[in-house]
């Protein structure tokens, strides 16, 4: 059964997960929290022990690391300091050894802006020129991963996008609800944990967008997955790459993928615009080919 329409009742788990996105501050702390537990102690100079009765670093040793007072990293965990300097940011990402995304995140929890996510629609302009990219695979996604717009040969290499009721327009539904996403995604846990990190870092940017909490509440609770992975704290800048994907008629083909963002204003993430292409490779090149003839001949 696919997972277009899957519903869950959102208990206690799903409410905590939207409720961290709501609060800066319960978010903030949350992060934090959930990085601090990936710090090894032995990696920062530290000495572990068998002891230890956290997991990663305590706070009083992160609070070291950064150079502030064991009280105030308390009170950030705990939601009662929501707007820390730059100055300390800057010295708990070093601490905690954040990469360029996650330090982006970090700042934009402690800013704390409010407001939904900016609605911006795909154009005709924009679907124009995704159709006119007839070789190469082209969706486009918004912030919450919903997949606005798409060219025949990405919505057939995803799984069907075109075809009411055979996948979730929503990636991350589709990912941790439909077990079709994992024959697409032979990689899948890179591409669930790139998804839940998309979802926290649009989460961290707009804390009260409704579509958003309600979703993130959802996958919480409908996924043991999905709340694995939100919980390790993991944040994704969407950005190039390449990606290995199957389809029954094209077979494995991995494939160059390049991110192109319409933004709805300035700052503000919009539209991604994703496409993937062969590249050199002839192996992915024919199995695009194939994949485009069976597309046409269903068009016929």
């Amino acid at each position: 059964m696919n997972g277009v329409n899957q519903t869950a009742r959102v208990s206690a788990s799903g409410d905590d997960q939207a409720n961290r996105v709501g609060d800066p501050g319960r978010a903030l702390g949350g992060f934090l929290r959930a990085r601090r537990g990936r710090v090894a102690p032995e990696h920062v100079g530290l000495t572990g022990g068998r002891r230890r009765r956290v997991r990663g670093l305590r706070r009083e040793e992160l609070a070291q690391l950064a150079g502030i007072s064991v009280d105030y990293y308390v009170r950030l965990e705990q939601g009662r300091a929501t707007q820390p300097s730059t100055e300390v940011l800057d010295a708990l990402a070093r601490a905690l050894g954040l990469d360029a995304a996650e330090r982006t995140h970090l700042v934009t929890l402690a800013d704390a802006r409010r407001g939904p996510a900016p609605s911006i629609p795909a154009s005709p302009l924009l679907r124009g020129v995704l159709d006119s990219l007839a070789h190469f695979p082209v969706f486009a996604t918004n912030p919450r991963l919903d997949v606005v717009a798409w060219n025949p040969l990405g919505a057939e290499l995803l799984g069907g996008l075109a075809e009411p009721g055979r996948r979730d327009p929503n990636n991350a539904r589709f990912l941790f609800f439909d077990p079709a996403s994992r024959d697409v995604f032979p990689e899948w846990e890179p591409r669930a944990a790139e998804a839940v990190g998309q979802l926290r870092a649009a989460a961290g940017r707009y804390p009260d967008d409704a579509e958003l909490r309600a979703l993130i509440a959802e996958l919480a609770e409908g996924s043991e997955d999905f709340r694995r992975i939100w919980d390790s704290g993991v944040v994704v800048m969407c950005r190039a790459g390449r990606k290995r994907l199957r389809h029954p008629v094209a077979g494995l083909v991995t494939l160059d993928f390049e991110p192109l963002h319409v933004p709805a204003a300035p700052e503000e993430t919009g539209i991604v615009v994703h496409v993937f292409s062969a590249g050199d490779d002839r192996e992915a090149a024919a199995a695009l080919t194939r994949l485009g003839d069976y597309v046409s001949s269903r068009e016929r």
